[in-house]
């Protein structure tokens, strides 16, 4: 009987590997959507209006040139930056270059975009997993007690509240936040990431920024978790589990809520890159050097170099949301793990 169930059981492997195949078949297939993105994203930006070149032109530097010297210089500076080659050649070198973890040189910066684009990813990252983290940590016991309670004055505070935050934009929250903490309380830091005194820690910079993260992600996370958990609730087998005398607890919590995980799921990975693109604004309030200031100064020098490397980072985080997905519904679901679904 022992050996039986010795043999019948599965190894680390065995458990693990159809998950590691199929992630590795989906980021393989991944490949071909985002050549087709890495396209388009090459046609519009070198569709923007101006001259990059022009637009790094020093007027201190080239006030002293004579016009022969002024277009000598600019010439070698198109040579430098590759823009005398023509639009397909360009697109194929940057792609070369891209897969080698060569992202172009920005005209803004004066150096290569991979140099500082790392720096700006982590900082983005700080705040944002940070922000969805806390989040998630909030609105699973929040929409849980919600839809347990339905109807009950702790659910209606929490559907108001929910509501009120959908209807409220980021940079609303921002500048109310600003407003209250820095303005009247004057007990956080208004902008930057550093105190150039050294009398702040760095984390109080973070405080603020992260918070609009936290309730902008918290509000549409509670909802979903509590629409799914009411709709779990009523289902036939939760009837039949409570019949059996199983706790409130169990019922609960080991067979509605990991069903009730699976449109949970589907929301954090369309969340991933949607924090990302939500810092923009969030950042650029808080003049929080990440992904979001660094795109808005981007566009605002035609840096096209950064807009690039910026937007194909974008449209990756959003494939590997669903790849996220994906995955999450096959740890959640044992249908879908054992393809019977």
């Amino acid at each position: 009987m022992a050996n039986n169930n010795v043999s019948g059981s599965k190894s680390l492997f065995e458990i693990l590997f159809p998950y590691v195949r199929y992630i590795f078949k989906r980021l393989v297939s991944i490949i071909p959507v985002l050549i087709i993105m890495s396209v388009a994203i090459f046609i519009l930006i070198n569709l923007m209006p101006g001259d990059p070149i022009l637009a790094m032109l020093d007027p201190e530097k080239t006030k002293a040139m004579t016009p022969e010297e002024r277009a000598l210089y600019i010439e070698n500076m198109r040579k430098f930056l590759g823009y005398d080659k023509g639009p397909v050649e360009r697109y194929f070198l940057w792609m070369g270059d891209t897969f080698r973890g060569e992202f172009g040189y920005s005209i803004k910066y004066n150096k290569p975009v991979n140099e500082f684009i790392g720096t700006y990813i982590k900082r983005s990252f700080r705040i944002n997993i940070w922000g969805f983290l806390l989040a998630f940590l909030i609105s699973i016991p929040v929409g849980i007690t919600a839809a347990v309670k339905k109807n009950s004055f702790f659910d209606k505070t929490v559907t108001v509240l929910t509501i009120v935050g959908i209807s409220l934009p980021s940079f609303f929250l921002a500048l109310l936040l600003i407003m209250v903490f820095v303005i009247f309380m004057q007990i956080l830091p208004f902008s930057g990431m550093s105190d150039p005194r050294g009398i702040l820690p760095d984390w109080h910079y973070i405080i603020l920024p992260v918070t609009v993260v936290v309730l902008t992600s918290l509000v549409g996370l509670i909802r979903y978790v509590r629409s799914a958990m009411i709709e779990i609730l009523k289902s036939d087998y939760i009837r039949t589990a409570r019949a059996k005398g199983l706790s409130e607890k169990v019922v609960i919590y080991r067979h509605a809520f990991q069903n009730a995980l699976i449109p949970v799921v589907t929301l954090i990975g369309l969340y991933i890159p949607g924090l990302f693109g939500g810092s923009i604004v969030v950042e650029k309030i808080f003049a929080y050097p990440g992904m979001g200031l660094l795109m808005n100064y981007a566009y605002g020098f035609k840096d096209r170099a950064v807009l690039q490397t910026v937007l194909l980072f974008f449209g990756l985080l959003t494939l590997l949301g669903n790849i996220f997905i994906d995955v999450g519904y096959m740890v959640v679901d044992p249908r879908i793990r054992e393809g019977k679904v």
